[in-house]
């Protein structure tokens, strides 16, 4: 916990640095601007907790690799991850309401009629496995089943976790978040979970089990592209599913900078321009 603690507290000494004056907040101001060969005390301290956060960034490997999913989840939300039970009589029960759930899913949405063999990138499929889930896991006896909200109480589709199920007998809290990926990328190392710790944004409210529940497909080639016909090689196929325990989980943290097209392209920075 100590490594994310000294992460956060370097993020927020950046935020501090950023009000004061010579700091890139207040760069559009003629009057407190410094320039690049002469930086004012001011922009000297402002960029004194940037210094301290490069070094540990690059020191990845040791800081910021097999950090535990219940460790993040607590340092940002102050909420537990909680280790499911198989002993528990409602973990048992839950997860058997799940299974059910997940393989009733993968019936409908493989069937030659389902919406989703109309769609034509894999990304767009998740959000109907969502609705399906949620569907079928609010009409189970004894659960109930939802989109999760932040901390305004809206809905947001997107965003860790998916769905937020409560056992009403025990008020026990289960958050699953379903995933799709292509046979055979099991054991790739490209990134398919991520988590963004934003107070604004946070959905997770509750101490409870956190689940991934990963949905496996064909890999979706060849068929006829004519309007209206789809080859049963074109077809999305799932073939399993795994439920996983994030308590067990180990995370990454990629840091990166970032700007947009907005912050790049003001008429300072601009030396040069063609065309219209």
């Amino acid at each position: 916990m100590i490594r994310i603690a000294a992460f956060f507290l370097l993020i927020a000494l950046l935020s501090s640095a950023a009000l004061l004056p010579g700091s890139p907040a207040f760069a559009d101001q003629p009057s407190r601007k410094a320039t690049a060969d002469k930086p004012t005390p001011a922009t000297t301290l402002a960029r004194a907790p940037v210094d301290q956060l490069i070094p540990w960034l690059l020191d990845e490997d040791r800081q910021l690799r097999g950090i535990a999913f219940g460790e993040v989840i607590f340092d940002t939300t102050g909420k537990k991850v909680l280790t499911f039970d198989p002993r528990n009589e409602t973990d048992q029960r839950v997860v058997k309401q799940i299974s059910a759930a997940c393989d009733q899913t993968i019936k409908r949405l493989n069937a030659p009629d389902s919406v989703i063999q109309n769609v034509g990138r894999i990304n767009e499929v998740s959000s109907y496995f969502e609705d399906t889930l949620r569907e079928l896991l609010n009409s189970t006896p004894g659960l109930s089943c939802d989109f999760p909200r932040t901390i305004d109480g809206k809905v947001q589709r997107s965003g860790y976790p998916d769905l937020r199920i409560i056992d009403l007998a025990s008020r026990r809290v289960f958050y699953l978040d379903p995933k799709l990926y292509a046979a055979g990328s099991r054991n790739s190392s490209f990134r398919t979970f991520y988590f963004e710790p934003k107070k604004a944004t946070n959905k997770v409210g509750e101490d409870a089990v956190h689940f991934i529940v990963g949905f496996e497909h064909e890999r979706r080639e060849g068929g006829s592209s004519s309007p209206g016909s789809m080859a049963k090689a074109q077809r999305w196929k799932f073939t399993r599913w795994d439920l996983v325990d994030l308590s067990h989980f180990k995370a990454r943290l990629k840091a990166e900078f970032q700007g947009s097209n907005r912050d790049m392209y003001r008429a300072e920075p601009i030396v040069a321009t063609g065309g219209k």
